[in-house]
């Protein structure tokens, strides 16, 4: 099994608040992986220092054996991480494809319009408002806008931050049968998900998250299995 990500005692500060404390995580190629966690836990935190959006205080972080802890946001999104944030953050005013070429701006041009194509088959209500304002969609679709506009830097690792947050349940189905789709595809998942149900359900291997710490590692299903988990996160 070939490591993509490897993060080893990951720390990070917030001023003199500590946000993570001392982080060990691995995401092989291909996984899919899940964290989970309550509010608070440093899950958005993690995404961004792995991203480079938030700088690491301490540990390292490597990706594709190539120690990247230091490394500009811009340069991580040239090696492959792309990252769909918290709340979608699409553009408003621009249009859909817009906001899709946006996010395509590292790939060559003749790549675009291939991987545009693709998202469009993905998410076919994209395709069908191409033209329209990104502020018009709704909630779900803006989410579908948030992750194709990651998808069109090609990457090879996609950090996933809470996609169902605000969405109606059929909505979330779609969003996660689009991940599982991405997956199959070979594209590495890391998904931040607060519905902890519906992301073990369909991860290879999940972390918990606590106060910035991992306190527990296993497989999705074993840890759908887990009593603590269960109290804490499944509400069962």
């Amino acid at each position: 099994m070939t490591m993509l990500l490897s993060i080893s005692g990951l720390t990070s500060h917030y001023g003199r608040i500590q946000a993570l404390a001392g982080i060990d995580l691995t995401v092989a190629e291909g996984e899919l992986l899940a964290l989970v966690g309550a509010n608070g836990a440093g899950k958005t935190t993690l995404l961004r220092t792995i991203s480079g959006v938030q700088p690491a205080t301490g540990g390292s972080v490597r990706y594709a054996d190539r120690d990247i802890t230091r490394s500009a946001p811009s340069d991580r999104v040239r090696l492959g991480i792309a990252q769909v944030p918290e709340g979608r953050q699409v553009f408003g005013p621009l249009a859909v494809e817009d906001n899709l070429m946006l996010g395509g701006y590292t790939r060559p041009k003749a790549e675009r319009a291939a991987e545009m194509e693709k998202v469009y088959a993905l998410f076919p209500v994209l395709a069908q408002r191409r033209r329209e304002p990104a502020g018009t969609l709704s909630g779900g679709q803006q989410q579908m806008l948030a992750i194709g506009r990651a998808l069109m830097a090609k990457p090879r690792l996609l950090l996933l931050d809470e996609p169902s947050m605000g969405l109606a349940p059929l909505l979330v189905e779609e969003i996660f049968r689009a991940i599982v789709a991405l997956k199959k595809a070979g594209t590495t998942i890391f998904l931040v998900e607060q519905n902890a149900r519906a992301a073990l359900a369909i991860a290879d291997r999940g972390y918990v998250l606590e106060t910035g710490r991992i306190v527990l590692h296993d497989t999705g299903a074993a840890l759908l299995e887990n009593d603590k988990v269960r109290e804490a996160y499944l509400g069962v």
